[in-house]
């Protein structure tokens, strides 16, 4: 009930400021007992599980909340957590990452996805089947993608860029639109890739009343050849060789994060892309964003002019409009972050804010340069 409280009060104090809530129900934060229990997301036990929390909340607040998001970035979630070993729980194959003593960066990243679609599905049919007339809502899920670029004209890469997509964007999209994965992944993971039941795919195709979208940033893909030694891993997989650099120049500037180079042009390519690929479906761009490293010498007055964050987003609702002019069904945008936040795990060394968090100051608050001009 205290957890119960604490999201009714602030779902009141922003619908009193007048701010529509979109909750998101699962952000990486895997319940402890569940893991201890059998294992979180690796077991379909958790389908059952997560479909009853889902139902607590629809219950709890959705006669106030009318948008729902079930995952955030389910790829993030499974590569992180059980392919590179970099994000909780932290499991890999000892070859992806020295001291990784638990995992299998080949299958369970497979398992972990598979299983976060299945629940998705789940919580979407009872809320369909027991809460959305009555509330008048809606639901959905969170994808993320980089926008992918041939590295060359040849086929390969054009062929590679495409499989790099499939293997990011496609590995959610292709079932919640088609009922099942790219062929390029049921091709190169064979049987490592769970199947779906006639079931199972009926309740995934189509369980989004909306798609929610995170930009950040674009990759050039070039093709490699298959090596027979190499170990089975997700990083392989697609047989992509994935970079952001190309004759010595880099796809766009650097941020504060060593993944994020900003491409604005992307999100224009992105959804252009979903439009045509998975008929053009409603979005929602749930996050865009850049940030830059966390300078503790900084004054604080230098430390709030962020020009390079406004012309982030200058550009990137540009490259938005562009699509939208294209015919994209573009609803909404989310800047990331309101505020500078503990950023997984870079902690608190990079700030994504438009407005500013003093950590030695009892977290006082002051805006950006970027917070004024948005």
């Amino acid at each position: 009930m205290e957890g119960i409280n604490y999201y009714n009060n602030l779902i009141d104090k922003l619908i009193s400021e007048g701010i529509e809530p979109f909750v998101t129900l699962f952000h990486w934060d895997s319940p402890q007992v569940l893991e201890q229990q059998y294992g979180g997301f690796l077991s379909q036990l958790i389908v059952e599980d997560f479909k009853d929390y889902a139902s607590i909340c629809f219950r709890e607040f959705g006669d106030r909340v009318k948008y729902w998001i079930t995952f955030n970035e389910p790829w993030s979630f499974s590569i992180g957590g059980y392919s590179s070993g970099t994000y909780a729980p932290g499991r890999c194959s000892s070859s992806a990452k020295p001291g990784c003593s638990m995992g299998d960066s080949g299958r369970e990243p497979y398992i972990v996805a598979h299983n976060q679609l299945l629940a998705h599905a789940a919580a979407v049919q009872v809320y369909r089947d027991k809460y959305q007339i009555e509330q008048k809502g809606k639901i959905s899920i969170t994808i993320v993608s980089n926008w992918i670029i041939p590295y060359s004209n040849s086929k390969e890469d054009k062929d590679a860029s495409k499989r790099a997509l499939d293997f990011m964007y496609g590995w959610f999209m292709d079932p919640l639109t088609k009922g099942h994965y790219p062929l390029s992944m049921k091709t190169l993971v064979g049987n490592r890739l769970p199947k779906f039941t006639k079931e199972q795919a009926r309740a995934v195709k189509g369980s989004f009343d909306f798609i929610g979208l995170n930009y950040y940033s674009a990759r050039y893909a070039r093709n490699t050849k298959h090596k027979s030694n190499t170990k089975e891993s997700y990083s392989t997989d697609s047989q992509t060789d994935q970079r952001v650099e190309r004759n010595g120049t880099y796809i766009g500037p650097k941020a504060g994060s060593s993944w994020l180079y900003i491409y604005p042009r992307g999100i224009e390519e992105l959804l252009l892309y979903t439009k045509k690929t998975y008929n053009n479906p409603t979005i929602y761009i749930t996050e865009n964003g850049v940030d830059e490293i966390n300078n503790e010498n900084l004054p604080l007055q230098e430390a709030l002019i962020d020009n390079t964050r406004i012309e982030f987003y200058q550009q990137h609702i540009f490259y938005v409009q562009r699509a939208l002019k294209q015919g994209v069904d573009v609803r909404g945008y989310f800047a990331w972050s309101l505020f500078d936040n503990f950023e997984w795990v870079d902690g608190y060394s990079v700030r994504f804010g438009l407005n500013y968090i003093n950590y030695k100051d009892g977290l006082k608050r002051y805006p950006k340069r970027s917070s004024q001009w948005f």
